[in-house]
């Protein structure tokens, strides 16, 4: 199936000239793009993803979104996601305790970052009830999302209510909590749950534990980067200088400091779980417009909608900065959740750190949705983690798929080759269930023990997966002969020992069809004192370089072998009409099996193949400047023209006696040629020879001094790709 991305102009050519029409799919009411594609799948009960493609005026926009049942029969729930200094989602999400009963089932990126100082977040956060890190710098209210105890979510602003008594009595607030940006006086609590990758600097410093100070502070100038508190453990800070560093100075081990602090929120209970964010999408229902503001640039969006009630909960994922998804604005960003029904909704931190991962069904791993913009995941310190309970593990189900993804050409395959299938169990609740099935199939091809499916005929197929009662089942599709392959790219270049690269090989029938060739149908030849060339696991192959800067040719070749490629023979020939394949007399004498002659044999195995250059890549060598910079000095045997002179050798002038004289070594005298411009007026053409397009000067130049200009001599261009101009005589 042809992708609509190509067509574009297409597309937007016909959205002018034809009248306005209800489309078959719109978003809502008041949207201006069209969508192009959809996708979804059930993740756990409560718990959907939906993947989409829309084309909008100006770019191509691809949106993955989380629709959530905060607090129904399914049981899902929001939590904090973070730990200790920043890591990628899919490393968070592993790591990550969801609690006995339950598993993780997808995760998003979360709050703004320090992202070239500590790595911690901006904003508030809480996670189990407890505060973890407040906004900074200062005590303010700052927006994030909450969750409440039964699981309903909100858009709030929390700010910091702590403070710290000191012996005496003496009660000073505390003006940040794992703040990644202390403020400039006050004094600042850290402990184990800071987020970030370092503590920030601080100033007069002193750690107490149990109540108690542990070690006198030791005398600093200024502030000094700290290691992160032990579990029990709090570091009280200010900078140096102060009131409060003085304070913090003049304890001693033992002396009693009692520290409290916790999250305020601008209205309605404290939430069990919270996460901070920055521009207000929607408020009370109405999109915001955000307009002229710094961040109001198409870029790629993470954003977090509730609706009105807090039940119904909304996180999305917009790809930008890539070809086929341009991002989208924060005014633009609002004005589509607010179409999808958010009737509250909140920024996250997007660009390179969007990340949307959600779970398959029977599978313990989460998968990457959407394409970060920094071509891999980016490390953040916190995001919204989704848990659902566990379920039983009795398998209710099997989800059928080829192995290296869902995409439509691998669900496609040639007569005579095979597709490797994959089944994975699934219970009620759509958590890991483990049993082998067996397998079996309709249509076009069988299937052997071991999920590999065997092309016979062009047509339709389905592949079985079944064990008692519970199935699953994958529509296949058999194209015609193969008749030609490609690979994913022309060229690897492995410059160093050790270094890899992957490729897929692409078939293409006679229509144009595609689908990937598996490595178990493609024969290889290389040199293998050079490189290896391993299966990946995913119908693709990994190169492996074995020496330092090895080239060479890798030569793939197809060739459909066996009785599936006989018959395949036979079923393209009775497809296309031809004489003696419909209705000629059985091999076996057994009824419904065509006889296979030998000219049926022959063109069920055509060879197709395809090269690949293996090479060092490119290669890094000096650009050299189209007028190089002068320099005096001995050169013997230039090659280049006159007045020109090779990178990092000196300037040669023709002989000052006649105009066309040979190169003589030694420093240039000539400053200027004297001549007729284009028009007919005196000139002078400054340097040791005139330009390429100069005419021919009227006076040969005598032996000056002065420093020669950086161009080319003799009237001619030392470029062979732009030709000189006729010269004429002034």
């Amino acid at each position: 199936m042809l992708s609509p991305r190509p067509l574009l102009p297409v597309l937007l050519a016909v959205l002018l000239v034809t009248p306005a029409a209800a489309p078959a799919r719109a978003v809502g009411v008041g949207s201006e793009g069209i969508e192009t594609a959809r996708t979804g799948r059930q993740i756990a009960p409560g718990l959907r993803l939906e993947s989409y493609d829309r084309l909008e005026a100006d770019r191509w926009l691809r949106i993955d979104e989380l629709l959530v049942d905060l607090g129904g029969s399914g049981g899902v729930r929001a939590e904090y996601l973070g730990g200790r200094g920043p890591a990628t989602v899919a490393e968070s999400a592993a790591r990550h305790p969801a609690g006995p009963g339950r598993r993780v089932v997808a995760a998003v990126n979360g709050d703004f970052f320090d992202i070239r100082g500590t790595g911690a977040p901006l904003g508030p956060g809480l996670g189990g009830g407890r505060l973890l890190h407040s906004a900074g710098p200062g005590p303010g209210a700052a927006p994030a999302v909450g969750f409440g105890a039964d699981g309903s979510g909100r858009v709030l602003r929390l700010g910091l209510d702590g403070s710290t008594t000191l012996p005496g009595g003496v009660v000073r607030p505390l003006t940040g909590y794992n703040a990644a940006r202390p403020t400039a006086e006050g004094l600042s609590a850290y402990t184990a749950d800071w987020q970030g990758k370092q503590l920030p600097a601080l100033g007069t410093a002193v750690g107490v534990r149990d109540g108690r100070v542990t070690a006198a502070a030791p005398p600093v100038r200024g502030p000094v980067r700290r290691e992160r508190p032990a579990p029990g453990t709090v570091l009280l800070a200010a900078p140096a200088g102060g009131a409060v560093a003085a304070e913090l100075a003049a304890l001693r081990p033992g002396d009693a400091v009692a520290v409290s602090a916790r999250a305020v929120p601008g209205t309605g209970p404290v939430p069990v779980a919270a996460v901070g964010g920055r521009e207000a999408l929607v408020v009370a229902g109405v999109p915001q417009n955000h307009d002229g503001e710094p961040n109001d640039t198409a870029a790629p969006r993470t954003a977090v909608g509730f609706s009105r009630d807090g039940r119904r909960l909304r996180i999305l994922a917009v790809d930008g900065r890539q070809r086929d998804s341009g991002g989208l604005t924060l005014t633009a960003l609002g004005a589509l959740m607010h179409r999808l029904g958010a009737y509250e909704a909140l920024n996250l931190d997007g660009g390179g750190s969007t990340t949307l991962l959600a779970g398959q069904s029977g599978a313990s791993a989460l998968v990457l949705e959407n394409s970060p913009s920094d071509g891999r995941p980016r490390p953040v310190p916190n995001g919204l983690v989704l848990t659902a309970p566990a379920g039983s593990g009795r398998t209710a189900g099997y989800r059928v798929e080829a192995v290296g993804g869902t995409a439509e050409d691998l669900t496609r395959v040639f007569p005579g080759l095979t597709r490797t299938l994959s089944a994975t169990g699934y219970d009620a609740l759509l958590g890991p269930a483990p049993g082998a099935p067996a397998w079996y199939a309709e249509g076009a091809g069988s299937v052997d023990s071991a999920g590999v499916f065997h092309a016979v005929r062009p047509g339709r197929a389905t592949a079985h997966a079944r064990r008692a009662t519970a199935h699953g089942a994958l529509p296949l599709t058999v194209l015609g002969l193969l008749t030609r392959i490609r690979p994913g790219q022309a060229r690897i270049g492995l410059a160093e020992r050790g270094e890899s690269a992957g490729f897929r090989l692409t078939g293409y029938d006679a229509q144009g069809a595609a689908a990937v060739v598996e490595p178990r149908d493609v024969a290889l030849e290389f040199d293998r004192s050079q490189w290896s060339v391993t299966e990946d696991g995913r119908g693709g192959f990994t190169v492996t370089a074995l020496v330092r800067q090895a080239t060479g040719r890798l030569r793939a070749t197809v060739r459909p072998t066996g009785a599936a490629a006989a018959a395949g023979a036979a079923g393209a020939a009775r497809s296309a009409g031809a004489p003696g394949a419909s209705g000629a007399p059985a091999a076996s004498g057994k009824p419904g099996r065509a006889a296979v002659p030998g000219a049926g044999r022959a063109a069920a195995a055509p060879r197709a193949s395809a090269d690949i250059a293996l090479g060092v890549g490119l290669v890094t060598l000096p650009v050299t400047p189209i007028w190089p910079t002068p320099r005096t000095g001995p050169e013997r045997g230039s090659p280049w023209p006159r007045g020109m002179r090779a990178p990092g050798f000196p300037w040669s002038c023709p002989r000052p006696e006649r105009r066309g004289a040979q190169p003589r070594p030694g420093p240039c005298p000539c400053p200027s040629w004297p001549g007729r411009s284009r028009s007919g007026s005196a000139a002078t053409a400054p340097g040791p020879g005139p330009p390429w397009n100069w005419p021919t000067p009227t006076v040969p130049p005598s032996r000056c001094s002065g420093p020669p200009r950086t161009g080319p001599a003799g009237g001619r261009s030392p470029f062979r790709s732009r030709p000189p101009r006729s010269r004429r005589s002034p």
